[in-house]
Protein backbone atom coordinates (compact mmCIF):
# COMPACT_ATOMS: atom_id res chain seq x y z
CA UNK A 1 0.00 0.00 0.00
CA UNK A 2 1.32 3.67 -0.97
CA UNK A 3 2.31 5.97 1.79
CA UNK A 4 -0.50 8.26 0.16
CA UNK A 5 -3.11 5.84 0.55
CA UNK A 6 -2.23 4.94 4.24
CA UNK A 7 -1.83 8.42 5.27
CA UNK A 8 -5.78 9.20 4.12
CA UNK A 9 -6.91 6.31 5.38
CA UNK A 10 -5.43 6.67 9.33
CA UNK A 11 -6.32 10.15 8.55
CA UNK A 12 -10.14 9.17 7.78
CA UNK A 13 -9.49 7.10 11.32
CA UNK A 14 -8.18 10.15 13.36
CA UNK A 15 -11.68 12.46 12.37
CA UNK A 16 -13.92 9.51 13.01
CA UNK A 17 -12.63 8.58 16.33
CA UNK A 18 -11.99 12.31 16.92
CA UNK A 19 -15.79 12.70 16.37
CA UNK A 20 -16.51 10.30 18.59
CA UNK A 21 -14.72 11.58 21.49
CA UNK A 22 -15.96 15.06 20.82
CA UNK A 23 -19.47 13.82 20.80
CA UNK A 24 -19.06 11.50 24.28
CA UNK A 25 -17.41 14.53 25.72
CA UNK A 26 -20.00 16.63 24.98
CA UNK A 27 -23.04 14.35 25.89
CA UNK A 28 -20.85 13.69 29.31
CA UNK A 29 -20.15 16.88 29.95
CA UNK A 30 -16.59 16.39 30.34
CA UNK A 31 -14.28 19.10 28.60
CA UNK A 32 -11.43 17.72 28.65
CA UNK A 33 -12.59 14.50 26.06
CA UNK A 34 -14.31 16.88 24.48
CA UNK A 35 -11.46 18.96 23.81
CA UNK A 36 -9.08 15.97 22.98
CA UNK A 37 -11.84 14.38 20.32
CA UNK A 38 -11.49 17.95 18.84
CA UNK A 39 -7.68 17.60 18.50
CA UNK A 40 -7.77 14.03 17.54
CA UNK A 41 -10.06 15.17 14.78
CA UNK A 42 -8.01 17.96 13.27
CA UNK A 43 -4.61 16.01 13.09
CA UNK A 44 -6.45 13.34 11.82
CA UNK A 45 -8.18 16.29 8.53
CA UNK A 46 -4.12 17.24 8.47
CA UNK A 47 -3.20 13.82 7.63
CA UNK A 48 -5.78 13.22 5.26
CA UNK A 49 -4.50 16.40 3.58
CA UNK A 50 -0.84 14.94 3.70
CA UNK A 51 -1.77 11.78 2.54
CA UNK A 52 -3.90 13.67 -0.38
CA UNK A 53 -0.61 15.99 -1.15
CA UNK A 54 1.36 12.91 -1.77
CA UNK A 55 -1.08 11.24 -4.06
CA UNK A 56 -0.11 14.58 -6.63
CA UNK A 57 3.37 14.48 -5.56
CA UNK A 58 3.49 10.78 -6.68
CA UNK A 59 2.07 11.65 -10.54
Amino acid sequence: MKASTKDQIQGKYHEAKGALKEKAGSAAGNPDLEATGRDEKTAGKVQNKVGQAERVLEK
